[in-house]
């Protein structure tokens, strides 16, 4: 006999605000958020999800829905599943839940997603200083395949997944977490820079009560207050699994989330049609609404059995992910490399976040001579199934990072070739990527050869280099 069909257990209707939903969604991480509905191991069940700003961000021709997000909203979840098993026992703390992705994709009637570059004064990114200003590109989907209007000639199957899926707290780990990260927000910013450049965003984000959604908490009552003021932002990854991104978490993948509290409080959300390693747009996978088809299991004790705390506690621990058979199948990579070498040509030891950006900028002034403006090229790289790798860690004193495009998703031949004979212009891919009504006057990181990293600066003209011929290409006015 056939199985049911996967019970669903949290609907979304997109037309609705987030706290609008028939079932209660959350922006926050907290023991005290109670779950939505129970969920039996084994059972197929069926969970929907608004985008991870709720709607906020529209199909339009304008990037200053981007420029003008407000971040305390991160990210609507749905849930918390409380998970139990055959005899109707909650799953403990100290278990293992391993959470199997059955099926996914994006919610019927919403095909379609958006990646953008925040504006370096709300939210910034990998590449804020070179890219300061708030951009937006978006794509429509053709069944497995997306494509942008903005980001012409580019087309390629995107591995969908889930960025987010994590167990609830509990209050002994919430309090580790908000204690370590509140030494790290008050630290002096000018002592923490990557290439020279100063983190515009907060080096951490604390709890806040601002725009805080607690599922069936309801805001004025005494327990909304106190949750709201201990609740851990969702923004990064952390023991509870949580916002992981990894990209390859799709169709057969495996999760096994440490539990912390009773029933585990299973959540989920932030779902990316495609994303590159690293996202280093910071908004900058394919974003969507989307729904996942799961399958749990509860393995009683798993925690002290499979994982070993790296730390002064035994909560110090970190989920395993077991990755699927399904992702796009590509047999023709370029590979850009970088090193610990910053843009000044100062010499960092070992250091990878400096050798990952270098990688990410050789591949945009690279791939913007094929007619990209280098702002497309890096939302692209941000989105696009690339394999992000760190090669080298050990060699003193540079590590070494790769960053490996398919060559399959671009129209044309973008691998280095003889010449031969007189060359043409390589005209811009035009439309170029969505931009705001106004982009102030936001600084640039200088390239000391003399040339711009970044392709535009508000309120100017740029002289752009195409292929043996320089083009005047006037700026938006700030």
């Amino acid at each position: 006999m056939a199985p049911p069909t996967p019970r669903l257990v949290v609907p979304i209707d997109v037309s609705k605000k987030p706290w609008e939903q028939k079932v209660p969604l959350h922006n926050r991480w907290h023991p005290d958020i109670p779950p939505v509905a129970d969920v039996t191991e084994g059972e197929l069940f069926r969970v929907e999800m608004v985008d991870w700003t709720g709607g906020r961000v529209s199909d339009d021709n304008s990037a200053d829905d981007i420029k003008f997000l407000d971040l305390t909203i991160t990210h609507y979840l749905s849930g918390p599943l409380r998970i139990v098993d055959a005899e109707g026992v909650p799953a403990s703390p100290g278990d293992l839940l391993a959470v199997e992705i059955c099926n996914l994709g994006p919610l019927p009637g919403d095909e379609w997603g958006y990646t953008a570059i925040f504006e370096r004064e709300n939210g910034g990114g990998f590449l804020t200083d070179h890219f300061p200003s708030a951009r937006k590109a978006i794509w429509y989907f053709e069944g497995i395949y997306a494509y942008s209007p903005q980001i012409p000639g580019v087309r390629f199957p995107g591995l969908t997944h889930p960025g987010i899926v994590g167990t609830a707290p509990s209050a002994e780990l919430l309090n580790i977490w908000n204690e370590r990260e509140k030494i790290l927000a008050e630290t002096n910013h000018e002592s923490i820079k990557i290439c020279e450049v100063l983190h515009q965003r907060p080096l951490a984000n604390l709890p806040t009560p601002e725009n805080c959604l607690l599922g069936k908490i309801q805001e004025g009552t005494a327990d909304w207050q106190k949750i709201a003021n201990e609740a851990a932002r969702t923004i990064p990854g952390r023991e509870n699994g949580g916002n992981c991104d990894i990209k390859n978490l799709s169709r057969g993948s495996k999760v096994y989330l440490p539990v912390f509290v009773d029933g585990a409080n299973l959540s989920t959300g932030d779902m990316h049609f495609s994303q590159g390693d690293g996202e280093v747009s910071f908004c900058g996978a394919i974003e969507m609404s989307g729904f996942l088809e799961l399958k749990c299991e509860i393995i009683r004790g798993g925690m002290k059995e499979y994982l070993t705390p790296i730390g002064p506690t035994p909560l110090h621990v970190n989920p395993i992910f077991d990755i699927g058979p399904v992702e796009p199948r590509f047999s023709d990579w370029l590979v850009f490399e970088g090193i610990s070498v910053d843009e000044s040509g100062k010499q960092h030891f070992l250091d990878a976040s400096v050798a990952y950006k270098r990688a990410v900028l050789n591949a945009i002034e690279y791939l913007s001579r094929f007619g990209y403006s280098k702002e497309q090229v890096y939302l692209l790289l941000s989105c696009c199934p690339c394999e992000g790798r760190i090669s080298g860690i050990v060699d003193s004193p540079n590590a070494v990072a790769t960053l490996a495009i398919p060559t399959a998703i671009f129209d044309q031949d973008v691998k280095p070739k003889r010449l031969s004979g007189k060359q043409g212009p390589k005209l811009r891919r035009l439309p170029d990527v969505l931009r705001c009504s106004s982009d102030g006057h936001l600084p640039v990181t200088q390239d000391p050869s003399g040339t711009k990293v970044a392709s535009t600066v508000a309120g100017s003209q740029e002289n752009v280099p195409i292929k043996g011929m320089v083009r005047k290409r006037t700026q938006l006015d700030g």
